[in-house]
Order: structure tokens, then sequence, then C-alpha cells
């Protein structure tokens, strides 16, 4: 306790230090009282909101989701966040568009599969599974239209029992299944038969690289090649052996290769996805029963397992309604984008800020240097927001007043990237109002603590 209260301390002596490099009118300066903060366009925001709204002392509910609904929305697609956090909670749909190509390997037959089969995005990962005698057959298609898909995050191709193919056990198989997690014949034969009333095409998933569960080889597609390769010597067996001859060790690695070119944004461009028909399992209206399931448990733990029979239903009831829509609907927002943008502006400076300040040192001198390091960083983040006619109340100031001469600064920082959104909330579809909300949750969070520590609000 005595460590954070020197921390603290320092941290406002360094907001002082700052003041040349990042003015900020005082009580006893020229410019505005504390509460008249002039808005230059009082129409495109909100009037300042009560005191209570705009409280630096408010934190997220405990239970809070905006932010997993925010950071999963954010990692779509992406091969190393569902990696990390590998129990998906989202279903989204998508297309895969005219063109692209899927690659299917087998071991020995020339056959076209006549029902659902798995295909990958990348070759190196389909020759993965044409191994044999130094050879194997090859399919490569090519999509003649747009196919219609279900998207599942995280893993969900990892044949796991801990939660990696909840959710696409939902709609297989009416709930999670854990102890059928190496059922794939099934999976994708059920998967493909509940699909098939709503023409859907496919489904897509992740493991070591992207995949898509294509349920029909002549809808849709049309073959480009089907060749016998040549290929390295291949000892996979069952049980597999102790140790792997190098050509497939190479092979293995190419396979997790292909996975890293997705790594990052905007991971795998080749699906497209339609968020105005996002379904996340975070969304506590849609399964508040998770809530309690999820308690005290890291993230890394959180799963479907344990959702109640009635938002089982309700979860259906959305995922039948999003798999029914004839064509996309909502406002236009890109919300990938708008999403991508506010990870852009902050995720690096908070990092760098969380690291500046988890020093042990008890040196004053060091952590008034690291403080001061800290304030730049925040007040930087800041900076689009601190209007000129803010006012800091006298030292000894008490009450609200101490801290409400910041919250439009709060205020602005919070509402800048959405304001012009919320008037098209007539025409969003409920996965974008969801959206929304987590974008709203997130910036108010991190606005909140940037502004009282960047400024020093007491």
């Amino acid at each position: 306790m005595r460590y954070q209260s020197l921390v603290a301390a320092l941290l406002g002596s360094a907001a002082l230090a700052l003041h040349d490099q990042f003015p900020i009118n005082t009580a006893r300066e020229t410019g505005a009282r504390p509460l008249d903060v002039i808005n230059s366009n009082p129409d495109h925001l909100d009037s300042v909101s009560s005191n209570e709204q705009w409280s630096f002392d408010e934190c997220p509910p405990e239970n809070a989701t905006g932010n997993l609904i925010f950071d999963t929305v954010h990692s779509l697609l992406q091969h190393w966040p569902n990696t990390r956090y590998r129990n998906g909670h989202n279903i989204v749909p998508g297309v895969i568009p005219i063109g692209t190509l899927l690659y299917h390997g087998t071991k020995g037959s020339q056959m076209i599969p006549s029902g659902p089969e798995w295909t990958a995005m990348d070759p190196e990962h389909s020759i993965y599974f044409s191994h044999g005698n130094r050879s194997g057959w090859h399919l490569t298609l090519a999509t003649t239209r747009p196919l219609k898909v279900l998207y599942f995050d995280g893993s969900s191709a990892a044949k796991l029992s801990d939660g990696t193919m909840d959710t696409q056990d939902i709609i297989a198989w009416g709930g999670p299944r854990p102890g059928r997690f190496l059922d794939e014949r099934d999976r994708i034969e059920d998967l493909c038969t509940w699909g098939k009333k709503f023409r859907i095409d496919g489904f897509a998933r992740m493991e070591m690289s992207f995949e898509v569960m294509l349920c029909d080889f002549t809808a849709g597609v049309e073959v480009v090649s089907f060749l016998h390769l040549t290929l390295p010597w291949d000892d996979r067996s069952f049980p597999p052996p102790t140790s792997l001859d190098h050509y497939t060790w190479i092979r293995t690695f190419e396979v997790m290769h292909s996975g890293l070119w997705h790594n990052r944004y905007p991971g795998d461009s080749r699906i497209v996805l339609d968020l105005t028909g996002l379904i996340s399992l975070y969304d506590t209206v849609l399964a508040p029963s998770l809530i309690s399931v999820r308690a005290g448990l890291e993230r890394l733990d959180h799963r479907v397992l344990g959702i109640s029979s009635q938002d089982l239903s309700q979860v259906m009831r959305r995922v039948t309604e999003i798999a029914s829509r004839p064509d996309p609907v909502g406002s236009g927002t890109d919300w990938k984008t708008l999403i991508h943008v506010i990870v852009d502006r902050y995720a690096d400076r908070l990092e760098l800020t969380q690291y500046l300040l988890n020093v042990t040192s008890l040196d004053p001198q060091e952590l008034f240097e690291r403080a001061k390091l800290a304030q730049t960083q925040l007040r930087v983040m800041l900076t689009p927001y601190l209007l000129h006619s803010t006012a800091v109340p006298s030292a000894g100031t008490s009450g609200i007043y101490s801290s409400q001469w910041a919250s439009p600064i709060f205020r602005l920082c919070v509402r800048t990237h959405t304001s012009q959104i919320t008037n098209l909330k007539p025409l969003m579809t409920s996965s974008e109002l969801l959206l929304l909300k987590a974008v709203e949750d997130t910036t108010r969070e991190i606005c909140r603590v940037t502004t009282k520590c960047g400024l020093w609000v007491s």
C-alpha cells in the first residue's frame, strides 16, 4: 500500500513536471471556469452528462464482457489470438469469394469426394493429408460463386475435449459434447445436414491453419487440377513413432508455417465475414447462464459447456435467424475497421505504459522518471481531446468540482469514435448493437483510466 501511494504521488509530480509539454489552464490562469468547457460542435456530441455518468471511480461491472466481445471480434480469422484463446465463443456468417482456391489431399484415391469432406485454404495444409508411399493425390478446387459459410472462431478444428468444439457442437448436436471431440465424421455430416436447408456450403474452422468443411464438392466449385504428386517418404503411423523422419518434420512444419501467414490482422482474408450477423456466447443477454460458469475463471478456461437448455434454445433460434437471411442487412458500418483503428491507436501505448509502471524499485528518482514517461504516453493518447478551454481547479478544491473539470475530456475520448454511428441505431441489427456496446464499453474504460491517471484527476 505504501508503494502504491508513492507511485501515485510521483505520478502527480510527473503531471506537474509535464505541464509545459501538455499545458492545461488552471483556475488561476486565463480561460474558462472548471465547468465552462466549450464544445466546438455541440450537435455532434451529446451535452455533458451528470457527474455520476462520467465518474472516474465507476469501474466496469464484475461480469462485464464488452471487452471480450471487442477482442474476439478484433481477432477473427487471425491465427495467433485464436491459438492463444482456443475456446471460441463466436459464430459468424460469411462468404468465400469467387475464384478462391480450396485444396483436398488423399492418400491413394483419385475419386472426388461424394459427400462432405475437409478442404484447406493453403496447399501446405492439405498436402499433409496426402501422405503415402512417396506419392499422394492432391485436388485443387476453385469457387464459381460465393460460398455461404459459418465460421467458428478459436482453434475450432483442434481435436480437444476442453472447449474448442463447443460452439459447433451446439449446431450439430444441440449442445457441447466433450466426449465426442474425435467424432469428426459425424460432426461434419450432421453440420452439413443441418445447413442444407439454409443453403450453407460449408463451415470454416482453424487448427494449424484455416480449413473449410465443404458439404458438396459439386456445388459452387469446379476442379482446377487433381494431381498425383511425388512426395517425400512419410513415416506417420498410429501409434506415432518415437521419432519422425526428416521430411515428415519438414512437412509438419510447413503446415504450421502456412498458418503463421495469417497470424495477425487482417488474418485469412479469403473468408469474408458479415459482422451484422455475429453471434457471441459472451453476449450476456443471449447466454446469461454462462455468467456463473465463467465466474472466477481465467479467460483461457472460458468455454460454453455448462450453458442452460433455455439459453441453448435461444442461441439456436438466433443461428437459424441469421442462416435464414436472404441478404445481409444493417447500418453499413465497417465494424472490423473501426475496432482495428481503436486497437491501433491504444494497444501499443497501453502496453508500454504498463511496462513503465511495472517497476519494483523503491528509488524515488527512478520512479519519478518512469512516472514522467508514463504520463507522456497517457497524455499523448488524450491529446486529441485536451480542449484549450479546459481549466483545472485550484489546489484544495473539493467535491465533484475536483474531478468534473476533466469529464468533458473523458466524454470526448469515449464518444468520438462512435458519436456519428449512434445515429444509425434504427438501422442496426441486434449483432451491430452488441458490437456498438462492446466498442463503447472498451473505449470507456480505456478513456476513464487514461484521463484519471494522465491528467491526475483527484
